[in-house]
């Protein structure tokens, strides 16, 4: 089976010239696609600035990558999808995804500079430390909270099956932790380790909501 493929073509303006060039991208792309044996799924051209991503044919294109409905990007060259940071963030956005970009430029597969492949990097440590940041406030949260006597085996359930993540947030939950002096942000965590989908502000938002009704104390941080 042919994999799917994304052509997309840009012009930062609506010059004549420019709208030519658009039109060159796309037969050049679509040449690309066929000797590459890609079945085009969508052709995007536009006509917008480089430096955003504030682009309908660019969240077109995401859109269909996060779909599934198609897993390879076909573009003249890198900066026809971004420029400047915009283009890095594109980048690793469309990596993270899993998406293949093939170039004309290059023939084949994207050929990253020195100085892209080094930020792409950069972009990945990052990442994972900011999961890792992540999980370690999660368990930090949990464990403070079970050393303050909170029993969550006692009051919250199992995750629906599937996996699948709770929407509702347990006030009684939020209540019986605030008690125990946790901040909005550990509580937060600590719901999150229990499979709650859940922020800092749903909890303080849920908690103040909660006070207002029923006049409790320790609203504050």
């Amino acid at each position: 089976m042919k994999e799917r493929c994304i052509i997309y073509g840009r012009v930062s303006t609506t010059k004549e010239e420019q709208r030519t060039s658009l039109e060159r991208q796309k037969e050049e792309l679509l040449h690309l696609a066929e000797t590459r044996g890609f079945q085009v799924e969508k052709i995007i051209l536009e006509q917008a600035s480089g430096y955003t991503v504030e682009r309908e044919g660019l969240l077109e294109m995401l859109e269909i990558f996060a779909d599934k409905k198609a897993s390879v990007l076909c573009i003249q060259d890198d900066t026809r999808l971004g420029r400047g940071h915009a283009k890095i963030a594109l980048l690793h956005q469309l990596k993270k995804e899993g998406i293949d970009i093939y170039t004309v430029r290059d023939d084949g597969e994207l050929q990253l500079s020195e100085s892209d492949h080094m930020l792409m990097e950069i972009l990945s440590i990052v990442e994972e430390y900011q999961r890792k940041i992540h999980n370690l406030k999660i368990k930090r949260g949990m464990e403070r909270a079970i050393a303050k006597g909170y029993r969550p085996e006692k009051n919250l359930s199992r995750l629906q099956e599937g996996g699948r993540k709770k929407k509702e947030v347990p006030i009684e939950e939020i209540i019986r932790l605030r008690r125990r002096e946790l901040t909005f942000a550990e509580i937060a965590a600590t719901l999150r380790g229990f499979g709650y989908d859940v922020s800092k502000a749903t909890v303080h938002r849920r908690y103040q909501a909660y006070v207002k009704e029923k006049g409790d104390i320790n609203t504050e941080e």
